[in-house]
């Protein structure tokens, strides 16, 4: 367990003390903007594969369970992933100033649109589903830190990539938060955006449903867990 706690203040702390802050200003002026994002990439992948071998292995050892919400949860995972697909898969394939290399987007009048009006960080937020539900269907000790350290760095990543691009760009990025938010609905339900489900019934909606499809069909296989109700195995 304690190699598990590491990793994870490790893969933290890379994430929530230097990219987005500015002492990742201060290393990319020296070294440059390229340097940087590989070596920050290396780190990242190396801290996910570090903590996903010290989960493993903090499963197999003394990993108490913290609490039980029931089968009911573990029913309705489901309907919760595929919430987290439509936001995932969508949040990476459409343009986004948010995402990485696309911040001068946030010029575009027309940007604010699809999944932004509901949330300028889409991906973000479907990784905070996809953590929250396995922190709370799981229980153990180890879910809460591995799951738990997603879903703490995907809600303090949306603020510390507001602030980054705001930093970069003031007066461009303030025209483009004026038309989104951070918190999903919340421009919408302030007046500033509009819910528009034409946009939402697109080609990477339904990328999202074959990716979630899949992965729930080979769980089991990858994962040795079936996520369907009484464990059913499908093959």
């Amino acid at each position: 367990m304690e190699q598990l706690i590491v990793a994870c203040i490790f893969f933290l702390a890379i994430h929530l003390l230097v990219s987005g802050t500015r002492w990742r200003d201060s290393i990319v002026a020296s070294i440059g903007e390229g340097p940087f994002a590989g070596l920050f990439s290396l780190a990242s992948v190396g801290g996910i594969v570090w903590m996903a071998a010290s989960y493993n292995a903090a499963l197999l050892g003394d990993n108490p369970f913290l609490w039980d919400l029931g089968e009911g949860l573990r029913h309705a995972g489901g309907l919760v992933i595929a919430l987290a697909f439509l936001f995932v898969v969508p949040g990476l394939l459409a343009p986004n100033p948010t995402a990485v290399g696309q911040a001068g987007l946030s010029s575009r009048k027309d940007i604010a649109t699809g999944m932004l009006r509901i949330t300028r960080h889409p991906f973000l937020w479907g990784v905070a589903i996809w953590a929250g539900f396995h922190v709370a269907a799981n229980g153990d000790l180890a879910s809460v830190y591995f799951f738990g350290s997603f879903l703490v760095l995907a809600v303090l990543g949306t603020f510390s990539i507001d602030a980054k691009r705001r930093r970069r760009d003031p007066a461009q990025w303030e025209g483009f938060a004026s038309q989104t938010s951070n918190i999903p609905f919340a421009a919408i339900l302030l007046g500033r955006n509009r819910l528009a489900f034409g946009e939402l019934l697109g080609w990477r909606q339904a990328v999202a449903i074959i990716v979630f499809l899949g992965v729930m069909f080979t769980h089991h296989l990858v994962f040795g867990v079936s996520p369907f109700p009484g464990s059913w195995i499908p093959f």
